[in-house]
């Protein structure tokens, strides 16, 4: 246990080690500076020239905003449109039949917001058209718009007295082009040579060595799980994600996984600081995010770690931990932290079955997916937590009797009210909906058996309908698979939080800092709160954590909570 420990910690350093060059290259792509990267300067300009796009024109935020979510539309409808009609299109070799129009709905939002829940099962649900020309497709543009979006929030903070925050398509293009597309052909080469498929053959019929024949699925796999993990999506060629040896096939692939998970969200914090020139600033997110992550991993790791209870009252040996439902090749330890990164990252990858993991761990999982900013996405991590940046900033200022101002700009009632009614609304639509089900489930008319949507009743039944909002609010996309999700109820009601959960903090962001840049920037005197300083950093934290708190904790006690005391007997 203490191996999977160090070794996990060690990982997450190299992450970090990795982050950093990651981040100076980000900096000169967004800047506009040399860098190595030009050599696709031509790529892009035939681009634009074809689309007519301008790729200089400067747009102010609501321009930029627009921008961004008219473009959404046409990608929703070309996904919808292909899924609807998948069956009777070409390479299907395993005639895989078109989604039924609820499920193809809940797909195609999902991975146009980047949660990538999956009420379908990979291998068995989608055509390799599907797989590659609809949600590998989404899984690229919908990490190029997240960066995008975030580097004009980043934008918007830099000094100067114009108002524009650049051109979306240029900052979405380098996105593709310069970061994603050239880290995904490097990962899905060294996912291959360790023996990830890439074919386009259909599945094949296997005898195992005891004599029973099966079916094999492959397909292009290496094509695709690199941008799920390096775009924070998620979303698994196949059905087990991460735990199925085809996408995960040996250790060296689980650390590849983990490291590339962490990569860019750790990347973004680094270039804040680099682009705004206050790297004390970035060190201050860096401090707070890890905190952060460090109060999310703890629950997880020791409840996995020290085993059920009821198992070892049977009277068998639970000194490798909580194995029910684990990938067996990485144990407890090391599930229980790839866990808790694709918690505070909203990748929601998976080694193991978290409706098998232990009541209390379900809190550490909950409190990573609803502050969604520590670490978060890339780009929307960082909009998350200048939503919480804003809130702390008014609050300080407030108990000191100072004026609220941030990088030289004053912060004023439009500001606070936006940052305000983001995070209500973050904290409330998943309780909102949760307790919609719960009614649902109790009052059906034929009765909850009739439903089949829980495998397990009580407070886990409760933990798990909370868990697939509180999921797709977070863009995280990961469930409690013991719930009967493919079904017009939840692939409705589950798109309400994908949709508000991805553009409600962006439009919010973009309103508070196309304020901001209306104002005039003045050099910061000794009066001002500096938002780089170690105390305002734990002040933030304290922040972010008292709201998380009083948002989730009835919700803790009616679920894992009380599932908890249940599984002890108190």
């Amino acid at each position: 246990m203490v191996v999977q420990i160090i070794g996990s910690v060690i990982i997450f350093i190299v992450a970090v080690l990795l982050s950093i060059p990651v981040a100076t290259l980000m900096k000169k792509t967004y800047n506009g500076e040399k860098n190595f990267m030009d050599f696709m300067l031509p790529l892009e300009g035939f681009i634009f020239k074809i689309c007519r796009i301008d790729p200089g024109k400067e747009m102010d935020w609501k321009k930029y905003l627009s921008t961004l979510l008219l473009i959404q539309v046409f990608w929703f409808v070309f996904g919808f449109v292909i899924l609807l009609v998948q069956g009777r299109l070409f390479l299907n070799p395993a005639h895989i039949p078109s989604m039924e129009w609820t499920l193809a709905l809940n797909s195609v939002t999902s991975f146009l917001t980047s949660a990538n829940l999956q009420h379908y099962s990979g291998e068995t649900g989608a055509s390799y058209l599907s797989q590659m020309g609809v949600f590998m497709f989404l899984q690229f543009v919908s990490a190029g718009t997240s960066l995008a979006a975030g580097v004009a929030i980043v934008r918007g903070l830099a000094a100067g007295s114009t108002t524009t925050l650049g051109n979306f398509y240029n900052d979405f293009l380098r996105s593709c082009t310069r970061i994603l597309l050239p880290l995904c052909i490097i990962v899905a080469a060294i996912f291959i040579f360790n023996g990830m498929p890439m074919t386009f053959k259909a599945a094949q019929q296997s005898i195992s060595i005891q004599g029973d024949t099966t079916v094999v699925a492959k397909g292009p796999v290496a094509a695709m799980i690199p941008i799920k993990e390096l775009g924070s999506n998620g979303g698994g060629f196949f059905g087990a994600n991460s735990a199925h040896p085809f996408e995960n096939p040996d250790f060296f692939t689980f650390i590849i996984h983990t490291l590339i998970v962490l990569l860019l969200p750790l990347a973004f914090i680094f270039f804040v600081g680099k682009y705004l020139d206050n790297k004390k600033f970035s060190r201050m997110l860096f401090g707070v995010m890890l905190a952060g992550f460090i109060v999310t991993l703890i629950p997880i790791v020791v409840n996995e770690m020290s085993g059920n209870p009821k198992i070892a009252a049977m009277g068998i040996n639970t000194s490798m931990g909580n194995l029910e439902g684990k990938e067996v090749r990485y144990g407890s330890g090391y599930s229980a932290f790839y866990s808790a990164v694709n918690m505070v990252v909203p990748a929601g990858t998976t080694t193991g079955m978290h409706d098998s993991y232990m009541p209390l761990s379900a809190v550490g999982m909950l409190i990573g997916m609803q502050v969604d900013s520590f670490f978060g996405g890339l780009g929307t991590g960082w909009i998350n937590m200048f939503i919480y940046l804003i809130i702390a900033l008014f609050i300080a200022t407030l108990m000191i009797g100072r004026t609220p101002e941030l990088f030289g700009r004053k912060i004023s009632l439009l500001e606070i009210q936006a940052a305000v009614m983001v995070s209500i609304i973050s904290f409330s639509v998943p309780l909102i909906l949760t307790a919609i089900a719960c009614y649902t489930y109790v009052h059906y008319p034929g009765g909850p058996e009739a439903l089949g949507w829980l495998s397990n009743k009580g407070p886990h039944g409760f933990t798990t309908m909370l868990y697939e909002y509180t999921s797709s609010m977070a863009g995280n996309g990961s469930e409690f698979s013991g719930l009967g999700n493919n079904t017009p109820f939840w692939n409705f009601t589950t798109c309400i939080p994908m949709l508000m959960g991805r553009f409600v903090p962006i439009i919010g962001a973009f309103v508070i800092i196309g304020s901001l840049r209306t104002k005039k920037s003045a050099e910061p005197s000794s009066g001002v709160l500096k938002t780089e300083s170690a105390t305002f950093g734990i002040f933030l934290f304290a922040v972010i954590m008292i709201l998380s708190v009083l948002s989730m904790f009835i919700v803790f006690i009616l679920g894992p909570v009380m599932e908890h005391f249940q599984l002890i007997k108190i």
